[in-house]
């Protein structure tokens, strides 16, 4: 048989060539490697050969406590070993642009919210049924600010002699806690516990959607009593915002729950308003970019808005009452609230449809109230192909959402994606274990993406660097060119002013100049 000729080996590598860069050539980053400088191609490469040095190594390591690890793979499982990786250490030092979905209440280290938590007292803590060694996870903490008139003599919720149900001041709780229990130490435990999700929860007692959404929603209900009290709220969210800005995240779009109509002031009386919970986000606001101002790092914090959100089992008739509230917190505060979202369960609580009408509503009473508030939606956060869930994402686009919240669907869609393409419809994505996740496949299609944390204070991962580290790691196409570009496209699908989009653009291509620099010289 005879082998084929020189010339038609040269031919069929160039087919091969130029099929592969027909393959990949809708990448958003294509533009941005024709203009980079030589020191950012340097760059490039020295990353990609720590990433494969480490692959070879630590990756291929024995862990113990990790029974198949590879680059890339589920976060909650991997982080230690992440966390020992240089690749990690250099990304952490990389400028991230915005942060455009997070959920406020899950954006802040529950260690941090319960060190806080003990500084009032005010804030006390009850059981539903006796605590025991055995029913420590599932018996959860509820917590409450009580007015001073209503605080107990009740010392222990561990005591033989705890009335279940009754409160207990936090502090006398955590010092009384049983040795049995792990005293103190044990207490935080349990605590921290309930607002989070641990690998063995997340892979193995949780691991269908249902049950994991359970879990999920349990701990947003444990934290709502310790972070929704107006002294805690306040120092919460400047917690957030500092965490961001250490990240190298310089702006942020943050989704508030405003289906609870109050919060509780310092007097444990529902007495705080919707106004005033934006008043407070404002002032801090205000004092962070005052603080960075005086440090002088005035670009390392450009300041953050507010999407308004409420849940999706609400009625349609009690969602008019939260899009009139909506409306009037925008004529109030047009510079804060920038969009309008509707969350949950996806799976399970109301689809997009259901409130059709209301929605068409809203629209309609913008025009009339003379205010623009852009639907930005959560849609196609489901494994499902055509369930009811799958199909938020074409309301979501009838209704002229300006990004998307997860799309985990939308590649099943071959028109949607083209349509979030040709539109600039961009989507809000977290990672996880990255080697079946889409989000390869929007990349390779063109669609602009935001990395998102989503609800890191729940996962245990503030900031955006795991993030970006699984989205490198997991693929030998992306490198510094496609960090860069999904850094620059949160700034550019953000709801920011022309104005400040500049100047965060600006800002942005300053601190990416110093880290391409930075990178360049690393010593492999």
């Amino acid at each position: 048989m005879a082998a084929p000729s020189d010339t038609e080996l040269a031919e069929y590598r160039s087919s091969r060539t130029a099929l592969i860069a027909d393959d990949l050539s809708r990448r958003r980053e294509n533009a941005a490697l024709q203009t980079r400088s030589v020191t950012e191609a340097q760059a490039d490469s020295v990353l990609r050969q720590i990433r494969a040095k480490e692959a070879e190594t630590i990756w291929r390591e024995e862990h113990p406590d990790v029974k198949h690890p590879f680059p890339g793979m589920e976060f909650l499982t991997g982080k230690r070993i992440i966390l020992q990786t240089r690749v990690f250490e250099i990304l952490s030092k990389m400028p991230k642009g915005a942060l455009l979905h997070a959920h406020l209440d899950a954006t802040v280290n529950a260690c941090f919210l319960l060190e806080l938590a003990l500084k009032h007292p005010f804030l006390h803590v009850r059981v539903a049924q006796p605590l025991s060694a055995a029913n420590l996870k599932t018996n959860l903490p509820e917590f409450r600010a009580l007015p001073a008139d209503e605080f107990t003599s009740h010392a222990s919720l561990t005591d033989a002699t705890y009335p279940v149900g009754a409160w207990v001041a936090l502090q006398s709780a955590r010092r009384a806690f049983a040795p049995e229990l792990g005293g103190e130490a044990g207490f935080d435990k349990w605590v921290v516990g309930s607002m989070t999700i641990d690998p063995g929860e997340a892979y193995d007692t949780h691991n269908t959607v249902e049950k994991i959404w359970d879990k999920f929603a349990s701990t947003f209900i444990t934290s709502t009593g310790l972070i929704r009290v107006e002294p805690i709220w306040r120092a919460y969210i400047r917690e957030f915002f500092l965490t961001s800005i250490a990240d190298g995240v310089s702006y942020v779009e943050v989704r508030i729950n405003f289906l609870e109509k109050f919060m509780l002031g310092a007097d444990g009386q529902e007495n705080i308003p919707h106004r005033n919970w934006l008043i407070l986000f404002s002032e801090v606001v205000d004092e962070v970019k005052e603080e960075m101002r005086q440090q002088g790092r005035p670009d390392d914090f450009i300041g953050g808005k507010i999407i308004y959100s409420t849940i999706k089992f609400i009625t349609p008739e009690e969602l008019d009452w939260y899009t009139e509230d909506c409306i009037a917190l925008k004529k109030e505060f047009p510079e804060l609230i920038i969009g309008f979202d509707l969350v949950g369960a996806e799976n399970t609580l109301k689809p997009l449809i259901y409130y059709a009408e209301p929605l068409l509503r809203f629209r309609a009473r913008q025009k009339e109230e003379g205010v623009d508030i852009p639907f930005i939606f959560h849609a196609g956060e489901t494994l499902g192909d055509g369930t009811e869930a799958d199909l938020n994402l074409y309301d979501a686009i009838l209704l002229g959402t300006k990004r998307i919240g997860h799309g985990y669907s939308l590649i099943k869609h071959p028109k949607l994606v083209e349509i979030c393409r040709e539109r600039g419809i961009a989507v809000e994505r977290l990672t996880s274990s990255m080697l079946m996740h889409p989000l390869p496949a929007l990349l390779n299609n063109g669609v602009a993406v935001a990395l998102c944390s989503d609800d890191p204070a729940v996962f245990g991962n503030m900031g955006l660097t795991f993030d970006f580290y699984q989205v490198f790691v997991a693929s030998e196409v992306n490198g510094l060119s496609t960090l860069g570009t999904l850094a620059r496209d949160s700034i550019e699908f953000s709801m920011l002013g022309d104005e400040d989009k500049t100047r965060l653009r600006g800002a942005f291509e300053r601190r990416w100049n110093e880290f391409v620099e930075y990178v360049a010289t690393y010593v492999v």
